[in-house]
Order: structure tokens, then C-alpha cells, then sequence
């Protein structure tokens, strides 16, 4: 008959531990204890990530918008005594349309040009001025008109319909809520079509001035 080792009828110590009440208690409360540990890393975070996303929302909803131009009017004027100089009278309007946010203008250029390649045929300086929240601005003045590229310009309007173009270009600041924003650059151009009596067409109540179009092209503005 063989031998019997002692260790057949030693007992297996690790599996007693392991199926132990005490031993299923630790574990649990070792499992406990890492979720909270993780929980502790991943709480901060939603928080962040929360307010982070707070903020964006309140960000999109108080960003204000571009100040709009439109003309309103233009008349050509030609005038007989040929000592007088050649204007341009013009109407534009200025729309703030944000209700939290007033605009702060530096001083605005506004030209006009005809031709190909453009000339221009006058040029004004409109001065620095504030605007207010939700406001509607109508600035009219008189313009110049160089004699050169007028003569071409007035010859067309004689004939028939003809195009003015018009370029602006400005800089402007919001203050919402008591703060300053940086100056915000802003270019602009568009095209006004001249009826024979050298107005503005009053197909359109008024005519826009946007930032791109590829029939406008790019104006020449010396400044």
C-alpha cells in the first residue's frame, strides 16, 4: 500500500479565506472604495464640462451682431453753371440690431466709384459716433465729385440706366453690459443701379451693403 503524504490532509487555507464572510466584506468594501475614488476624479469633471457648456450657451446668445448698411437714396446732380462743382447726395441708414450691445464707430469712409477699372468719382468722412442698443441711424450729406471720372459717369446716366458703385470702410467697438469689446474692421461694398433722371432706382426700398459678391469684385479702397 503506497504512502500518504501529509499534505493530502492539509487543508486549503486560500480557499477558506476566500469563501470567508470576512473576506466577502473586505472585497465589498473594496469595491466600494473605488467607486467613490473614481467618482472623486469624474464629479470635477462633469462640473466642468457643465459650466463649460454654460458658458458657450450665454456666449452664442449675447454675441453681438454686425452693425447693417443700406443706401437709401442717391441723387446725381449736374449742375448748368459748369463753375459749380458736380455732387452727389446720398442717404445711408445705420442699423444696430442687437438689444444688448451699443456700438462704439471710429470714423467711417464711404466712397463712390465708376468704371472699369473703378474710379472714384467722391469720397466722404462720416465722424466718430455711438450708437445705442436696437437704433436706426439715417446719415445724408453732400458730396463733391471729382470732374474726371464724373464726366464719364454723368454721360452714362444721359444715355441710360447706369451702375454706381459704393465702398465703405469702417471700425467699431460693442460695450455690453459695461464692457468694451477690441475694435472689430469691417469693409463693405455694393452696387446702385442709377435711373436716367440720375436717382437711385426705386426698385428696392433700399439697397444693402455686404461683405462679398463676386459681381462686385474687389473695390479699390486707398486707405
Amino acid at each position: 500500500m503506497p504512502a500518504i503524504s501529509p499534505a493530502y490532509y492539509a487543508p486549503n487555507y486560500n480557499n477558506l479565506l476566500h469563501h470567508s464572510p470576512l473576506y466577502n466584506e473586505i472585497n465589498a468594501l473594496s469595491q466600494i472604495s473605488n467607486i467613490f475614488v473614481k467618482s472623486l476624479y469624474i464629479w470635477p469633471l462633469k462640473v466642468i464640462g457643465l459650466l463649460g457648456l454654460i458658458v458657450l450657451c450665454l456666449w452664442l446668445a449675447l454675441r453681438p451682431k454686425n452693425p447693417s448698411y443700406s443706401i437709401m437714396f442717391i441723387s446725381i446732380q449736374h449742375p448748368s453753371n459748369s463753375s459749380e462743382n458736380c455732387t452727389i447726395f446720398y442717404s445711408l441708414q445705420i442699423e444696430n440690431p442687437n438689444k444688448d450691445s451699443s456700438i462704439y464707430y471710429d470714423k467711417t469712409i464711404l466712397s463712390f466709384l465708376y468704371g472699369e477699372p473703378e474710379d472714384e468719382v467722391g469720397e466722404t468722412t462720416i465722424v466718430p459716433f455711438h450708437q445705442g442698443t436696437g437704433n436706426t441711424r439715417d446719415v445724408s450729406d453732400t458730396v463733391n465729385a471729382k470732374p474726371r471720372p464724373f464726366k464719364p459717369l454723368f454721360s452714362a446716366i444721359s444715355n441710360a440706366t447706369t451702375e454706381l458703385k459704393v465702398a465703405l470702410i469702417t471700425r467699431y467697438r460693442y460695450k455690453t453690459w459695461g464692457i468694451k469689446s477690441k475694435f472689430h474692421g469691417l469693409q463693405l461694398k455694393g452696387i446702385l443701379p442709377i435711373d436716367s433722371d440720375g436717382k437711385l432706382s426705386r426698385k428696392k426700398k433700399k439697397y444693402p451693403l455686404s461683405r462679398n459678391s463676386n459681381k462686385l469684385g474687389r473695390f479699390k479702397i486707398r486707405h
